[in-house]
């Protein structure tokens, strides 16, 4: 099953480094972030993937010709230290998350397949993501994550603060944490360029109990900030073997 992951935002909560990348490529621990992803679906036996790129795709093409070996000059697809192969699509440079699915699906003619952002890590066991997608039978699968506690939560009353504790996150609240399984039937849902993924389409399916939550209580961190960038090269550090 090829793994679809979405590269192509333009990234403006991370202008630091996106202003000149697009952000998959802002690197970690001296790698681009997109491949701390794929190694992490390698790890699982997946080793097809599809980046779909907008804005500054010219910049991935580019680190890819730099850096490995071309299986298919006219398609840009690549063969990353024979260990998996990695294409490059334009999705175009103003496609939503929806758009730019449909684009994919329906260009490379694919029954099913996995999605993901190019801007987070997580330690989701891909082989139960997969194994409870198929169990449902339902349109799609989202992996459903704990949120990150990003602010501290202050009790007041009046002029004072009467506690200051980090953000708690309860048992039964989780965030949208892309890892999705999906088949074709996803493109029914997709209007055109303009559509966000994560609007209707998955408002339409969820009504429809056409999508169900993979839950996953482990390690999930955005990266959308400097911060953010070294709290995940702190768990990576702690958690590669390489």
């Amino acid at each position: 099953m090829k793994v679809l992951i979405l590269a192509g935002g333009k990234g403006t909560r991370y202008m630091e480094e996106t202003l000149k990348m697009p952000k998959p490529m802002i690197p970690l621990l001296n790698k681009p972030m997109i491949f701390h992803i794929m190694e992490h679906y390698v790890s699982y036996d997946y080793k097809e993937f599809v980046i779909l790129g907008g804005e500054k795709v010219e910049y991935i093409y580019d680190y890819f010709k730099k850096n490995f070996n071309v299986v298919d000059e006219k398609n840009f697809i690549f063969d990353i230290n024979d260990s998996f192969k990695v294409q490059v699509l334009d999705t175009g440079q103003n496609t939503m998350t929806g758009g730019r699915v449909k684009k994919a699906i329906q260009l490379l003619e694919l029954d099913e397949c996995m999605l993901t952002y190019g801007d987070g890590i997580s330690d989701v066991d891909i082989k139960k993501l997969e194994e409870f997608y198929k169990s449902k039978g339902t349109i799609a699968t989202v992996t459903g994550v704990k949120p990150p506690a990003r602010f501290g939560n202050l009790k007041i009353s009046g002029d004072f603060v009467e506690s200051f504790n980090e953000k708690t996150i309860s048992n039964d609240e989780f965030i949208n944490g892309g890892y999705f399984v999906m088949k074709s039937d996803i493109v029914n849902y997709i209007e055109d360029d303009t559509t966000p993924l994560e609007k209707e389409p998955m408002e339409i399916l969820s009504k429809n109990k056409q999508l169900s939550v993979y839950k996953h209580s482990g390690y999930f961190q955005p990266v959308d900030t400097i911060r953010e960038k070294q709290i995940v090269e702190k768990y990576l550090k702690n958690n590669k073997n390489d």
